[in-house]
């Protein structure tokens, strides 16, 4: 399995697709599958059930959030706010950390 660039609560840009341009918090990432749930974007109508013990026992028609393929996803460099490709270096302790390419500054 490859290693992702994107994690959980990074701030990313969509590069491709119909919501080209916009930005949003990353959600959750499923690392099997390459695609991550970005908040507020690619909001979809689900039709749910009623359900005694969920979010919504009444049932209905719910907006959700579908997941996006890591590949038209773009990391926002904090320092300028443009997106930036990641790369990935040792630091002084010798442990992997994601860094930005457009900046240099490495990514917590």
């Amino acid at each position: 399995m490859s290693k992702l660039k994107i994690k959980k609560d990074d701030t990313v840009m969509v590069i491709a697709g119909v919501a080209k341009g916009k930005q949003g918090k990353v959600l959750s990432v499923n690392r099997k599958s390459l695609r991550a749930v970005v908040e507020g974007l690619n909001v979809v109508k689900k039709h749910m059930k009623p359900q005694a013990s969920k979010v919504k026992p009444e049932g209905g028609i719910v907006d959700q959030e579908a997941s996006i393929h890591v590949s038209n996803l773009m990391l926002i460099d904090s320092k300028s706010g443009k997106p930036s490709r990641v790369g990935i270096k040792a630091d002084d302790i010798g442990n992997n950390v994601r860094f930005t390419k457009k900046s240099g500054e490495v990514i917590e």
